[in-house]
């Protein structure tokens, strides 16, 4: 049982993840398409049933900002070779993914660590709307995404990830084990169409209406 109004948040869902052509921190072309092609029409559902799409990006204001973490200084390698030119403010990767955004979405920017809570105004934004529980999407499942809803739960927030919308770079088996770990302590893993069929049955409150009293 999903409990309304809710608010679908999209983290990460940007070039410098998902587009080949300029990615510093990419997710594998083939995954990051698939992600894309089931990600795309599941926001456009959720709209249509007066769900807010929130997207929240990760962008840097220089490299210092990522270099004071130690570490993803410690990673530089592999996937991670260039780390510290990920989002940088100016560069293409915070762009949020052609096809995801549309006219009335919201936009949370400057994200800097793996929570999209974490120095942002998500949950300030989520209050407004009056939300009661949020749907994940994004990536990374095993970092972003699962610091996000460890963060959600904390603040009281219903959390629902959505199983076909998350990917990781790091493989299927982080992926695999952060949704694991999401559905042991942290809140509902669910394909984005049992959330809608779930939405359809408790009648979507539409947020930033306030509950009846």
């Amino acid at each position: 049982m999903i409990v309304t109004p809710c608010a679908l948040v999209g983290v990460d869902l940007h070039r410098g993840h998902l587009d080949p052509a300029v990615a510093t921190m990419p997710v594998p072309a083939d995954q990051a398409t698939a992600l894309l092609a089931r990600t795309i029409p599941a926001f456009r559902a959720f709209r249509e049933v007066g769900v807010p799409i929130i997207h929240v990006v990760t962008e840097y204001r220089t490299p210092e900002e990522i270099r004071s973490n130690p570490f993803w200084v410690s990673r530089q390698s592999q996937s991670r070779a260039k780390a510290m030119e990920h989002n940088l403010s100016g560069s293409a990767g915070p762009e949020v993914m052609e096809g995801l955004q549309e006219k009335g979405d919201y936009l949370v920017s400057h994200k800097k660590r793996y929570s999209a809570f974490l120095h942002t105004g998500l949950e300030l934004l989520l209050r407004s709307l009056n939300v009661f529980t949020v749907f994940l999407a994004g990536v990374n499942t095993n970092s972003c995404i699962l610091a996000t809803a460890f963060e959600a739960v904390n603040r009281d927030f219903a959390t629902v990830v959505l199983q076909d919308c998350v990917d990781s770079m790091d493989g299927e088996e982080a992926h695999r084990q952060a949704l694991h770990l999401i559905s042991i302590c942290l809140g509902q893993v669910m394909t984005s169409e049992d959330a809608l069929r779930n939405l359809s049955a408790a009648g979507v409150q539409r947020a930033g209406v306030p509950a009846p009293r």
